[in-house]
């Protein structure tokens, strides 16, 4: 017997572990400050009535014998899967339903996708990056390349046509930075996958939060996308289902090289290997897409992107260089007076008692920058807005 020893390159995941000890440390000696905190990206306001009148809905089913479920399709209920196409057309997006895959979230997802690839590939992810992209294919021994975000260039790295590459994860809005590339900027990322007939894996699961027409909603608004992508979306973010999970990805047909289809592929992983979302949070999440929902849903965003408002003016006002907060729930800022990442936290934690997550454990290019999220409460934005101004003021 012999253990993956690819697990031993994986690094203990330190960054958001440090921060609760640095924190902790922190209210143990100061009992009596009230600690904002804006660095975990996770949501904070429930799900909306519409979603929960449908998982009650869900939860009647399962008592009568006439609507009772027990296992459901592997790639999602019909139900589900159409909502989400429905979705998609609105934003010029036709998607066939075979090519709609609903599982327990995007993270999950970008995992498990590469399943259908060789070990061999080499990968081109960002850095700074969501650590999920490096320690997946760490786990699977594949070479890794990186492509530098920096200030430079807005944190929106683009292609480099001396590398030869296989696997391409891009986050557009990015997660961590905000950042997010233009219908232009992906059409140069699509052209060059083609290119180098390799695969765009694209995490969507901030589309939600773009209000610019220049910016994509999908990958597959970018014409060539179909031969050279897959997308990743999540309802977590856009309906808070954080705790809830439930996400999709999307495969398409025209996708395969040397007679392998990647569709018929992840059909196949996804009946060996996965049992699919339960009946009641498929439920909950098509209520998503009616009109109702979104009419609420819509509230919800807003709320965060009022706060990323309330963050970003703050940012302008201090003259302090960020990326996000317009089209995205992260503000990642320049830390000031040349402080490194965990210096500013240290400094933001002691003086004005507020949490956010340096940059240095996202990746090299995360040093000397900083995240703050959208995701708390009005009343604790707003404090810890006049907390750092009058800090750094």
């Amino acid at each position: 017997m012999n253990f993956n020893k690819n697990f031993n390159d994986v690094a203990d995941s330190y960054l958001f572990a440090e921060v609760a000890s640095r924190v902790a440390a922190f209210s143990r000696t100061h009992t009596d400050k009230k600690i904002i905190k804006l660095g975990i990206g996770d949501v904070t306001l429930p799900l909306v009535p519409e979603v929960i009148k449908a998982m009650h809905a869900g939860v009647e089913d399962m008592s009568k014998q006439e609507t009772f479920k027990g296992y459901g399709p592997y790639e999602g209920y019909a139900f589900l899967r159409e909502s989400i196409q429905s979705y998609y057309k609105e934003s010029g997006v036709n998607l066939g339903l075979s090519e709609i895959f609903v599982s327990d979230g995007a993270k999950s997802d970008l995992g498990n996708i590469l399943d259908i690839f060789s070990a061999d590939n080499t990968v081109l992810v960002p850095d700074p990056v969501y650590p999920v992209y490096v320690d997946t294919n760490l786990m699977a021994g594949r070479k890794i390349l990186f492509a530098d975000a920096t200030e430079e260039n807005g944190f929106l790295p683009m292609p480099d046509y001396s590398l030869d590459v296989d696997l391409i994860y891009i986050c557009s809005p990015n997660n961590p930075t905000g950042a997010a590339y233009t219908k232009a900027q992906l059409k140069e990322w699509v052209d060059f996958a083609n290119a180098k007939h390799a695969v765009i894996l694209y995490d969507a699961a901030y589309e939600c939060f773009v209000s610019d027409g220049n910016l994509a909603r999908s990958i597959f608004q970018i014409e060539g996308a179909r031969t050279c992508a897959i997308e990743f979306c999540s309802f977590s973010k856009i309906a808070g289902f954080t705790g809830t999970r439930c996400g999709y990805t999307v495969v398409p047909e025209e996708l395969e090289k040397d007679g392998f289809n990647a569709n018929k592929a992840w059909l196949r992983r996804q009946s060996t290997k996965f049992n699919g979302v339960p009946y009641i949070v498929q439920k909950g999440a098509a209520a998503v897409f009616t009109k109702q929902g979104m009419r609420e849903i819509k509230q919800n965003l807003a709320y965060y992107m009022d706060n990323a408002k309330l963050i970003a003016d703050c940012m302008d006002d201090l003259g302090i260089w960020y990326t996000g907060g317009k089209n995205s729930p992260y503000i990642w800022l320049k830390c000031p007076r040349n402080m490194g990442s965990w210096e500013f936290f240290d400094y933001l934690l002691n003086n004005a008692q507020v949490v956010g997550t340096p940059g240095a454990g996202f990746g090299k290019c995360g040093e000397g920058y900083f995240r703050l999220t959208a995701f708390g409460s009005r009343e604790g934005t707003e404090e810890a807005v006049a907390r750092i101004k009058k800090l750094l003021k």
